[in-house]
């Protein structure tokens, strides 16, 4: 089929991008910033995926036909994207930029004599990052030379990834540090627009003609809704640790759900050519499902740790709001959602806390509404939707001393 070049050997990158193209006939090269993994993914040159389905055998998934690169050898990986049909990213909001200097390189080392002789390549975004494709774009200029015909050269695909892949306890790494879980969902989402070549062929791949639409969808559905079963699970019992018991718990479900609709109809206003309220509907069904998953061992901790990102202006609970409240709709249930968090406190397997969650615990101790509302959660006081939103919250949960308690 071709040959794709895949920044970033971790979770997703293994168990999704890599498997689907492995299975559809392509070469699949990993460019990687671990020395061991890349070791060990030539020396095999193949992993096995582990499904988990609940109630069911595990289905063992058989990869093969891989190898990998060091992702700091620039050189290597920039001879890789010379000869590669495509590429994809999976690295992480925060390594994003460093690997650009790689795909700098390899932009430079498809050029021909001549410009014109150069082959475009397609870069699939797999990040569920809304600003990945703008932070691509911008953040290569300082490694090509000027008057570079990057909108010619790189196409740009962004994608909406809802593959949910779990974090390995040690002592699964520890029997195979290739092996990696993951549930049986394999649906690849990608922009229609953004390939200056073809579509790729591989099972899996669902080319939409409005990936902002998707994009959202995951991030106000699925996101908002993970969130909400660990947030909201924790404070029905602080002693479950894990994501499918905690939406077995008394009301758990219900209150997700509410939210998780209530974010939906503010989708179908956003989007009525893209979304619909049946599609919707049974798209909550689907990841309620899903969330129940109990094989997959998906933790409280791991959904709902990182407060000061996910309780962000663009994230999944405030940006859910906003959206509510620019389309005139009412969101409490997504404001209870908001109001648990600010008391989710689950700790690690070794009963750490998640060190950005204690110095967002110590900010809203010390600045109370005006440290969340204004500095983490970026609400301004604008006269409009944000301020709407910062005077609700602020209305709801805060008195004189702090967040109410319920």
């Amino acid at each position: 089929m071709g040959k794709i070049v895949v920044f970033g050997a971790g979770n997703i990158g293994r168990s999704f991008v890599g498997q689907l193209f492995s299975a559809a006939g392509w070469e699949v090269v990993f460019s990687d910033v671990d020395a061991g993994l890349v070791a060990e993914l030539n020396r095999r040159r193949g992993y096995q995926v582990v499904i988990k389905r609940e109630g069911l055998a595990d289905e063992l998934l058989e990869v093969s036909e891989v190898r990998a690169v060091d992702g700091r050898d620039l050189a290597a990986v920039a001879r890789e994207l010379a000869e590669a049909d495509l590429a994809a990213v999976s690295v992480g909001k925060s390594a994003l930029p460093k690997v650009l200097p790689a795909l700098a390189r390899g932009l430079l080392a498809r050029e021909g004599v001549e410009a014109g002789e150069a082959r475009p390549l397609d870069l699939v975004i797999a990040e569920n990052d809304r600003e990945a494709k703008d932070t691509v774009r911008s953040g290569l200029a300082p490694f090509l030379p000027a008057g570079f015909p990057l909108d010619r050269r790189l196409g740009l695909v962004e994608t909406s990834i809802g593959k949910m892949v779990p974090i390995m306890r040690k002592e699964d790494l520890a029997v195979d540090r290739l092996r990696v879980f993951a549930e049986a969902y394999d649906e690849l989402i990608v922009d229609a627009s953004g390939f200056l070549g073809p579509l790729p062929e591989a099972r899996g791949i669902h080319p939409v003609a409005n990936i902002r639409a998707y994009v959202d969808r995951k991030l106000f559905v699925h996101n908002l809704g993970h969130a909400a079963v660990a947030y909201l699970g924790f404070e029905a019992d602080p002693s479950e640790s894990l994501i499918s018991k905690a939406l077995r718990l008394a009301g758990v479900e219900d209150a997700a759900r509410r939210a998780m609709s209530e974010a939906a109809a503010a989708l179908v206003l956003e989007y009525p050519m893209d979304l619909s309220a049946s599609a919707l509907d049974a798209h909550i069904d689907d990841l309620l499902r899903r969330f129940g998953n109990g094989v997959l061992g998906d933790t409280v901790y791991r959904v709902g740790r990182d407060l000061p990102r996910k309780l962000g202006k663009a994230d999944r609970v405030i940006g859910a709001a906003l959206l509510c409240e620019r389309h005139g709709l009412r969101w409490d249930a997504i404001a209870e959602l908001f109001g648990a968090a600010l008391r989710f406190d689950a700790r690690d397997e070794s009963g750490a806390a998640f060190p950005p969650d204690t110095a967002f615990r110590g900010g809203m101790a010390a600045g109370g509404s005006e440290y969340v509302l204004g500095e983490a959660c970026g609400l301004g006081i604008d006269g409009g939707t944000e301020e709407r939103v910062r005077r609700n919250l602020n209305a709801r949960f805060w008195r004189d001393s702090g967040p109410a308690r319920p």
